[in-house]
């Protein structure tokens, strides 16, 4: 590996006298800092020149490629690759141009606070990202680091808590730690209202037994945890249907027909790092589905309104494509096909004699597997229960050689 003529530097509270040898020999040789406000003023009065980042930092970045001459320094916040900016320069640059020298990153110091083993602890971040998307980590037993925006952020996650049915949960309010300031509170979530807080501030939760239904994150949600009106994958159906499509970390799914958007919501919690579009026709659903998103912790669910094949062009590919509606329509399934890569995932579901048979034209001169999904749920009839059958659904999944 060449030299990196970029390095970043993890700091924490304690400020430059905590650097590491490494990091120390770095920040010795730089010709210029480039970090936000108050990285930069732990320089003191040092002369050399500094550059404060721009927002969005993309206006920044652009400039380094003009500064190679120099030897940069860029300070950051604990560890810069855990949701910081040498992830961004790394993916920019090359890892051939980065170095980077962490230091204890803020997530490990509440641990070591709060006396939790890390690895069994979940890091969720809000900074830039919805507050909502803590919802599908809201289930008993667990804990959480979340590590926030600003000095509002606990007074937001306690909101949300009380919200979600998990008021009696308990908030481990941790500010400025590692430095001279550092001060960690224990409040119950209908106390944090009370307090004011300052910007550096982490929280951690142990989650309680709530008093709403417990929602998995494996796939197999009840059907009365989506808003609907009817068209709606139900639950056997969209369990055996997320096992198929087989959500991976980075894949990108396009859900056509969406609904309610279940399956494409469901996908987006089996797996962190997963992307999907929800493609629907109708206004009214396709707002329906943005509100189950945000319901369900998965607000980064992009909603698109239109038909198939229209409403797909220009949209990002897809890795995995599911087809709950419109199996019939004239083209369609040799479309998607198209769209996919090598390795791609289709599968189309059909309850319509119609749809059967254009699934069952796909599996004859494609292949891939063809199921049956047959259903029935006991029900009262009269004094006694009997089975009621759902229609069968008809399930064709094929790869992309």
């Amino acid at each position: 590996m060449s030299r990196a003529w970029l390095s970043v530097i993890g700091i924490g509270e304690a400020g430059l006298a905590a650097l590491s040898p490494d990091a120390a020999a770095l920040v010795a040789d730089a010709e210029l800092f480039v970090g936000g406000a108050r990285h930069l003023a732990m320089l003191g009065d040092d002369p050399r020149p500094r550059m404060p980042w721009e927002i969005p930092l993309d206006r920044s970045i652009g400039e380094f490629d003009r500064l190679r001459h120099l030897r940069i320094v860029v300070l950051a916040s604990g560890d810069p690759l855990w949701f910081g900016v040498a992830r961004k320069l790394v993916g920019h640059f090359g890892p051939d141009a980065v170095e980077v020298v962490p230091s204890v990153a803020s997530m490990q110091l509440a641990c070591a606070r709060l006396r939790w083993s890390l690895a069994e602890t979940e890091v969720v971040t809000i900074h830039g990202r919805p507050l909502t998307r803590l919802v599908r980590w809201l289930q008993p037993g667990r804990k959480l680091i979340i590590l926030c925006a600003d000095r509002h952020s606990p007074h937001q996650i306690a909101d949300l808590l009380q919200r979600s049915g998990f008021g009696s949960a308990r908030l481990h309010v941790l500010e400025h730690l590692g430095g001279p300031e550092e001060q960690v509170r224990n409040l119950r979530a209908a106390e944090v209202a009370e307090h004011m807080f300052r910007d550096l501030v982490i929280v951690g939760i142990e989650v309680p037994a709530g008093e709403q239904a417990v929602r998995p994150l494996v796939p197999g949600l009840p059907d009365d945890a989506f808003l609907h009106d009817g068209q709606l994958t139900k639950r056997e159906v969209r369990a055996a249907t997320l096992a198929r499509l087989g959500p991976l970390p980075g894949q990108r799914l396009w859900d056509i027909g969406a609904g309610a958007g279940s399956v494409s919501i469901e996908w987006l919690r089996a797996q962190p790092g997963t992307r999907a579009i929800a493609i629907e026709r109708v206004p009214e659903r396709a707002e329906r589905i943005r509100a189950n998103a945000v319901r369900l912790g998965t607000p980064e669910l992009v909603v698109v309104e239109g038909d198939a094949p229209g409403a797909l062009h220009g949209l990002p590919r897809p890795d995995a494509i599911f087809l709950g509606g419109a199996v019939a329509a004239d083209g369609l399934i040799a479309m998607l096909q198209d769209q996919l890569e090598s390795g791609g995932r289709l599968l189309a579901n059909a309850v319509t004699v119609d749809g059967e048979a254009a699934l069952l034209a796909a599996y004859g001169a494609h292949g891939g597997e063809l199921a049956r999904i047959a259903v029935a749920r006991a029900e009262p009839l009269g004094g006694v229960t009997a089975w009621r059958a759902a229609a069968p659904v008809t399930q064709w999944a094929w790869t992309k050689p």
